[in-house]
């Protein structure tokens, strides 16, 4: 067991995997945000719907999963090392007084490097032929008046191959798709950089907007569709 993340499911050889690197708003005892309760089950803290999600997709649909365990607050899984927001002092206007002048080697040690240590493991044994990079997104942020109408989102950096295939394929489902929308891939790309990017490995990067991520109705629906559209994703690939 880890704080940082937890894993679900067999992974088998050339099959697809699951990635959810902000799917926790859990804080563990011994670290003070300062920040009001409420604002850990909204988008600052967790991307809102993505570990049941994963969870489904897990135990319903065949394709294994490794999901964060600690939220992003605390430390964020998907920046590089480096990055200021990788123990982010402000998120979306809200201060996170708790997090300035906090050690970030110690963040680093405890979360971020047992993460990727143990999803780069994964990998390595499972050999998937697609991974599929979960994330959500506020449909509007409240820092910014620009509205986010795309109901799902694509993200990649160089490697477009699945995204080309998936795009069409999730506009062919009636949904307002976002090509490198609601931001870049390009730019907040971390994990899939390292993992799959780095490695040569095919990946999905999938962003969903989070008013359509709340119920459990929410949940079986997107699971179903996106084990659907990752299937025929990876079978174009093969």
């Amino acid at each position: 067991m880890s704080e940082a993340f937890r894993q679900l499911g067999t992974p088998t050889p050339g099959g697809i995997v699951c990635t959810a690197d902000h799917a926790s708003n859990r804080v563990p005892e011994d670290i003070a945000l300062g920040i009001p309760a409420h604002l850990l089950d909204e988008h600052i803290a967790v991307d809102i719907g993505t570990e049941a999600i994963a969870e489904r997709l897990a135990r319903n649909h065949a394709i294994p999963a490794h999901i964060a365990a600690v939220s992003r607050l605390v430390c964020d899984l998907n920046r590089e090392e480096d990055a200021p927001g990788l123990v982010p002092e402000a998120s979306d206007g809200h201060s996170i007084p708790g997090n300035i002048g906090v050690d970030r080697e110690a963040r680093l040690a405890r979360f971020h490097r047992p993460y990727h240590t143990a999803l780069a493991e994964w990998l390595a044994a499972a050999q998937p032929g697609l991974i599929l990079s979960l994330h959500s997104f506020t449909p509007r942020l409240e820092t910014s008046d620009a509205a986010r109408p795309w109901e799902v989102g694509v993200l990649y950096n160089t490697d477009d191959r699945a995204a080309r295939i998936a795009i069409p394929l999730l506009a062919a489902e009636g949904l307002n798709v976002g090509d490198n929308l609601p931001y870049s891939g390009r730019d907040l790309n971390y994990t899939m950089n390292r993992h799959a990017e780095g490695a040569g490995r095919p990946y999905l990067g999938v962003e969903l907007r989070q008013d359509l991520t709340r119920t459990p109705a929410d949940h079986a629906r997107w699971a179903a569709l996106l084990a659907k559209i990752a299937q025929r994703v990876a079978s174009a690939l093969a």
